[in-house]
């Protein structure tokens, strides 16, 4: 599958907006987007105004890329959360927050998307009882997920669940960082995700 293999940092610059793909080091003074916090290129300093359709596709751009997907998995969740009833750019981050690889991320159990994103493939998490390594698995409402037994001494998951103070737990989830468990108290309401994100601009994008 194709995948994105260059600097995640210029992402983060490219969308003028720190997407802490990272980890650790988005907190940290090495930070890119701290230290140029413009856009990537020979240019990047000179870019004048947008047009609408300027600003619908970055704010799709930056959501995709803030969850590390690709565009055909992006467009597939928006196809969904439009059929489903609701207001269709609030059912796509409900729909982007349930992936299993974004909520190993958000228990703490990994310090980016992108490392949850690998450890789930490599089957080091089970949910309710069952192992699954499909990153886009959709978790819901009373879903246990937690660590493999023998996966609990891994360092990458140790150190993240040390680390899970500086961004906090949400509140639809509840994490037992002892026995490395978490359970989905709730979907997550509109109110619970904190990331700038304007999800009308992305409808837009797509209804043209």
């Amino acid at each position: 599958m194709a995948r994105y293999t260059a600097s995640v940092c210029r992402l983060c610059r490219r969308e003028n907006l720190k997407l802490f793909l990272k980890g650790d080091r988005c907190y940290s003074d090495k930070c890119a987007y701290e230290r140029r916090g413009y856009p990537p290129g020979q240019h990047g300093q000179a870019r004048g105004k947008h047009s609408d359709y300027a600003l619908q596709l970055r704010e799709k751009q930056k959501v995709k890329r803030m969850y590390g997907m690709l565009e055909q998995q992006f467009h597939t969740s928006f196809y969904r959360a439009e059929r489903q009833k609701g207001i269709t750019g609030t059912n796509l981050l409900v729909l982007l927050e349930r992936r299993l690889d974004n909520v190993v991320y958000r228990m703490g159990f990994s310090n980016s998307r992108s490392q949850a994103r690998q450890l789930v493939r490599h089957s080091h998490f089970l949910v309710n009882g069952n192992r699954v390594n499909v990153p886009s698995y959709l978790v819901g409402v009373g879903d246990r997920v937690e660590v493999k037994e023998k996966s609990r001494d891994l360092l990458p998951i140790r150190v993240a669940v040390e680390a899970v103070a500086r961004r906090g737990v949400p509140q639809w989830l509840e994490v037992d960082k002892e026995k490395l468990m978490g359970t989905v108290k709730s979907l997550p309401a509109r109110e619970d995700l904190t990331m700038p994100i304007q999800e009308q601009l992305i409808v837009e994008h797509y209804s043209k």
